[in-house]
């Protein structure tokens, strides 16, 4: 596990940023899918969204996750970070949690649907696939960055980190639990999932409420993995906002009957239908 993928003299391309470049780019595309699909219209203009909203949209959603997600992971390690603040800038050496980001992207997301005059929960339904998606991309980043890392175990799949890693310095010479790979393959179990979901019609909100759930359950089981987790006093802080969101979105959708279809499916005869009519 290397972080450089390469260096052309003074350019250096990481794994990191290429994955968040990568997540970013499918994720835009599947995107714009979606909008066209749901038909998702800001009444500023009276039309479906177009690749040009959908960009002014990344410019205000990225950066905040970014420093969201950095925000709250400082947060949680400010005795190390007040000792050694030029280090809150290295974000290539990881240390961005993900509810940070989330939360910051979803203040952005609202702010955004205010501005342009959007439904603000038909648009995060069409965002939360591509996000699911985008975060099982960027676990390839920390793996090969050897940040998210495991606790120390025997399993026969346990990795052995680089030395000057942070797994490898946080356990020297042990193989630890690879809980991203955990976290990426459930996240692209939900991401199916969502994908499948979204053509059945539930109320706006739904994808988003199922997103927030599923994550919530998949955090929960890898954090118990997690050689770096964040604690609030004895109890993993993946945890207990897990719990908060699991508890949170299942009252919403219950509450607003959001797993009631808004209309019927309609289904469409296919080459076979169409055979049988004939005979």
């Amino acid at each position: 596990m290397h972080p450089i993928l390469v260096e052309f003299g003074p350019i250096t391309i990481r794994y990191y940023g290429l994955m968040y470049v990568i997540a970013i780019s499918l994720g835009l595309f599947l995107l714009h899918k979606e909008v066209s699909r749901k038909q998702v219209i800001s009444k500023a203009t009276g039309k479906i969204l177009s690749l040009d909203d959908l960009l002014d949209l990344l410019l205000w959603t990225v950066p905040a996750a970014i420093v969201g997600a950095r925000i709250y992971y400082i947060c949680f390690q400010w005795q190390y970070y007040s000792r050694n603040p030029l280090d809150i800038l290295k974000i290539w050496q990881g240390g961005l949690a993900i509810h940070g980001g989330v939360i910051a992207g979803i203040i952005a997301v609202y702010l955004f649907s205010r501005c342009r005059k959007i439904a603000f929960w038909a648009l995060t339904d069409a965002i939360a696939p591509s996000l699911i998606l985008g975060q099982a991309i960027g676990r390839i980043g920390n793996l090969m960055n050897g940040d998210a890392y495991g606790l120390p175990t025997t399993l026969p799949w346990g990795i052995h980190f680089p030395s000057s890693s942070p797994a490898g310095v946080a356990y020297p010479g042990q193989a630890t639990h690879p809980s991203m790979i955990y976290e990426m393959v459930l996240n692209l179990l939900i991401f199916a999932l969502l994908w499948k979901l979204r053509r059945r019609n539930y109320r706006d909100g739904f994808i988003t409420s199922m997103y927030f759930i599923l994550y919530s359950i998949a955090r929960g089981i890898v954090s118990f993995t997690r050689g770096d987790s964040l604690w609030l006093g004895p109890i993993r802080a993946a945890h207990m906002i897990s719990a908060i969101l699991i508890l949170a979105f299942s009252a919403f959708i219950l509450r607003r009957h959001l797993y009631e279809t808004t209309k019927p499916e309609i289904h469409l005869p296919d080459k076979s239908d169409a055979q049988d009519g004939h005979r």
